[in-house]
């Protein structure tokens, strides 16, 4: 997945503004105990941390 395929679903699910808010600011242990950013700084696949954040916060699966 390309990280602007992964930006777009996420602004999908959680509006624009508040998806960079939750990327830089909710620490999840299936993350390693990483926010969204840090995983992905850390060399996190993108499809893996869309994955994670699916199951998370419960996406719809249509949303997936």
């Amino acid at each position: 997945m390309r990280l602007t395929v992964f930006w777009q679903r996420m602004a999908d699910h959680f509006g624009q503004g508040y998806a960079d808010t939750f990327a830089r600011d909710h620490v999840m242990a299936e993350l390693g105990g990483r926010t969204v950013y840090a995983a992905l700084d850390a060399g996190w696949e993108a499809k893996d941390v869309w994955r994670v954040v699916c199951m998370v916060m419960n996406v719809p699966q249509d949303k997936r």
